[in-house]
């Protein structure tokens, strides 16, 4: 029950965090929008961990990891899909970041030697083939090289959010909970991007709008926030491959508003995506029937 309300809480929250994020490219540059995001994400978390007493110091063999984590969570990858809602609609943005679910299978395998099973197989295929019929029509585009370049970019977000799923399960089994890697991730994170801001000079812009603001308090305390806690919680139970189905629904949720606040149609084809996508997440949640020991039938002895 508590995986099953940690997934869908990080559907919901993350399905809903690119609306916000496209509210936000524009007027302030790239990096200081990612930066005002994850600096306030870090003073809220941070100052709650105080208050409840829980802000950890992590030993200093783990440093590493954490800021393996901040670079791969909560920097780079939010650099490369920012700068690609700049090239490409951000629904689309989220359908490539749904591959993080074959990303986190492969990269599982390569540094931690888990086994892709044929379930997780045949539930990327089916989420794989939903997609791309949800988004039939959308993704039919010229593929000029602003095209090519929003696609190359969100698909290495995709792959540095991956790898940050593999720092971040490093750090579970190294006893390190979500919220204390999630603080101090983030706060690195934060110098690092304003590092990044002071070595290509890049101007910070103060926010422009209430608009602006309410995305980013969106983004920093829901979608950074609660909705890392509840993903890395769910990585470190049900692990890297099985959590990152949820970010095959994303697109759905983002769907599912266009619908209500856009006036989005549904098709045919996106009708029958929509049924596949949800068919994948059944297989790989399904639970796999507990083998029966063998009976042996009991035997009266033999009449003399």
């Amino acid at each position: 029950m508590a995986n099953a309300a940690l997934f869908i809480s990080t559907v919901l929250i993350w399905g809903t965090t690119w609306i916000a994020i496209a509210m936000q490219v524009g007027p302030v540059p790239v990096l200081v929008s990612v930066f005002y995001r994850f600096a306030l994400a870090a003073v809220i978390l941070v100052a709650i961990l105080a208050v409840m007493r829980q802000l950890k110091v992590p030993a200093l063999r783990d440093q590493p990891f954490i800021l393996a984590q901040a670079l791969c969570l909560f920097s780079l990858n939010f650099i490369c899909f920012y700068n690609a809602a700049g090239f490409i609609p951000s629904g689309l943005i989220s359908v490539i970041f749904s591959l993080a679910t074959i990303y986190n299978a492969v990269n599982a395998r390569l540094f931690f030697g888990d086994r892709i099973t044929g379930r997780t197989l045949l539930a990327a295929a089916l989420g794989a083939t939903g997609l791309l019929l949800l988004f039939a029509e959308e993704v039919v585009v010229d593929f000029n090289l602003d095209t090519l370049k929003g696609i190359g970019l969100a698909a290495l977000g995709t792959l540095f959010f991956s790898l940050g799923n593999m720092a971040s399960r490093r750090n579970s089994a190294a006893g390190i909970s979500p919220l204390t890697a999630n603080a101090w991730g983030m706060t690195y994170g934060t110098v690092v991007l304003l590092l990044l801001i002071a070595v290509t000079q890049t101007p910070i812009v103060t926010p422009p709008d209430i608009r602006y603001l309410a995305a980013l308090l969106y983004l920093a305390a829901i979608g950074s926030v609660i909705g890392f806690t509840t993903y890395l919680m769910l990585v470190s139970r049900i692990g890297s491959s099985r959590a990152a189905y949820a970010t095959v629904l994303f697109p759905i949720v983002a769907l599912s508003l266009s619908t209500v606040f856009e006036g989005y149609h549904w098709s045919g084809l996106g009708l029958i995506g929509l049924a596949l996508t949800l068919l994948g997440n059944v297989v790989i949640f399904a639970r796999t029937p507990a083998r029966r020991a063998p009976q042996v039938e009991a035997r009266l002895p033999a009449a003399e």
